[in-house]
């Protein structure tokens, strides 16, 4: 898994910061996680396989993992509620 990440992030881009490495990581693993189909998972991704095994045994799992999908990150895009509408 080491060289892997190695060759697809490290060896590949040129980063000026490490904020740069750690977004061209995020995104790999984003990627690898959700859409890498792996032989050992019998051509599952690992979040499918995730999913499988939890609505199979759930007790095995503290939580969710349906709700620990990435998103927007709160932090840099906080949500904000809309205000009260005022008609005319």
């Amino acid at each position: 898994m080491n060289r892997t990440i190695n060759d697809a992030t490290v060896k590949r881009f040129y980063d000026e910061a490490h904020d740069q490495l750690r977004t061209h990581l995020a995104d790999f693993l984003a990627a690898y996680n959700f859409a890498r189909r792996l032989k050992t998972l019998s051509g599952l991704t690992p979040y499918e396989y995730i999913c499988k095994i939890w609505t199979s045994k759930p007790d095995r799992f503290i939580l969710n993992p349906i709700h620990q999908m990435p998103g927007l990150n709160s932090k840099l895009f906080p949500v904000t509620q809309p205000g009260p509408t005022v008609h005319q």
